[in-house]
């Protein structure tokens, strides 16, 4: 692996500083949730006081000032409360990712108020841009979206909502359908009729009706009654 693959993660703590040696990609997704495992980030297995220099920590060191020295556990502390040293290409690549995310998150938890219908994603990226939203790198996707919904209002018509999907599957197909239906959404209402179809309330993020719907007529194969209503 080349030096332009890895970075440096770098955490001060109590004046003394540490570091490791992290896929800076991979740091980020441990970061927000997206990886669980650290041993996936880690370069190596070493905590250094100065990565370039060579310098590693002592055993005593990081049990002063981590209380273990567990290097997995060190590394969690570190990718997550500390900074990553990306080169300009690097981090310019990581913010692009970033709002990537950050554009469809959004588009999936609001509405137009006036039509009621999903915003694009693609118009959701031209209103950051107009309103100059800034991206911060270190913060996790649900941490920035309040804000940045809120300097959307500026240049775009927007309005956090959620969606009541009513859903009747017929027999045929209402047993094969549940479980896949039940993990749609925010399941409100569940109930089998006297005539063996199943009926279910499920609320999920207004921006998110299209794909919903689409699910549901994959696993139903259309076989299915449905409204939707904004609330």
């Amino acid at each position: 692996m080349s030096s332009k693959e890895y970075v440096i993660a770098r955490l001060e703590k109590s004046g003394s500083r540490f570091e490791i040696l992290v896929d800076p990609d991979k740091a980020l997704k441990y970061r927000e949730g997206e990886l669980k495992d650290v041993s996936e980030v880690l370069i190596g297995d070493i905590v250094y006081k100065d990565v370039r220099k060579g310098d590693k920590a002592s055993p005593q060191e990081l049990q002063k000032n981590f209380g273990t020295t567990d290097v997995m556990v060190i590394a969690d502390t570190i990718i997550k409360k500390g900074e990553l040293q990306l080169t300009t290409e690097q981090r310019r690549k990581l913010l692009e990712q970033k709002k990537r995310l950050i554009v469809n998150y959004i588009s999936k938890s609001v509405i137009d108020p006036k039509t009621k219908l999903p915003i694009p994603p693609q118009r959701i990226e031209k209103a950051m841009e107009e309103a100059r939203i800034s991206i911060d790198l270190y913060k996790t996707v649900e941490e920035q979206a309040s804000r940045i919904i809120k300097e959307l209002t500026k240049v775009l018509p927007i309005k956090v909502a959620k969606a009541l999907i009513t859903i009747k599957v017929p027999p045929a197909t209402a047993g094969r359908a549940y479980s896949e239906l039940r993990r749609l959404g925010d399941v409100k209402t569940e109930k089998w009729l006297s005539d063996g179809s199943l009926y279910m309330e499920i609320e999920i993020p207004a921006g998110m009706q299209n794909d919903v719907i689409d699910s549901v007529n994959r696993v139903t194969r259309g076989d299915v009654e449905l409204s939707v209503k904004v609330i």
